[in-house]
C-alpha cells in the first residue's frame, strides 16, 4: 500500500472542495487497485457527486436544511450550532473507495471526489489517499 496525505484550506467557511485531481495524480503511476480516501475529522465528510452545475451549493443547502446551525445540539464547544459539524460525518462518511484500473480513477463522466465541510471552527483539513494495489 502507498499512502500519503494533502492538506485542504476550506476558509473557515462550509464548503465542497473538489479532490478529485489530487486523486488522479496520486495514483496515475499505479497499476489496478483500490484508491481509499479518508478524512480523519470528526466534522468533516468525503462524497462523490457532480461539482460545477450547483449539485455542491445544493448540498451544503440540504445540510444546512438537516442539519441547522441552531443552539438544539448537546455538543456545545466552538462556534453557536458547531454541535451539527459532529452529526455530519454520519451522512456524509469520512472515507469513500474508488477502484483504480491502469492508473485511472473509475469514476463515472460528471462524478468528482469532494471533502465536504461544514466546520466553520477549522480551517484547515488533512486528507489521507492510500492505493492497495493488487
Amino acid at each position: 500500500m502507498h499512502t500519503t496525505t494533502i492538506e485542504v484550506r476550506t476558509g473557515g467557511r462550509p464548503q465542497v472542495h473538489d479532490l478529485t485531481r489530487d486523486c488522479a495524480a496520486f495514483v496515475a503511476d499505479s497499476a489496478d487497485g483500490l484508491l481509499s480516501v479518508f478524512v480523519p475529522h470528526a466534522t468533516a465528510g468525503v462524497a462523490i457527486l457532480e461539482t460545477g452545475a450547483g449539485s455542491d451549493d445544493d448540498l451544503l443547502a440540504a445540510l444546512e436544511e438537516l442539519l441547522p446551525r441552531d443552539g438544539r445540539w448537546r455538543h456545545h464547544h466552538g462556534s453557536p450550532g458547531h454541535g451539527r459539524d459532529h452529526v455530519l460525518p454520519a451522512l456524509v462518511a469520512p472515507s469513500i473507495t474508488v477502484p483504480v484500473v491502469s492508473g485511472r480513477l473509475t469514476l463515472g463522466t460528471w462524478q468528482s471526489i469532494c471533502l465536504v465541510d461544514t466546520n466553520v471552527d477549522n480551517p484547515v483539513r488533512t486528507v489521507r489517499l492510500s492505493i492497495l494495489e493488487g
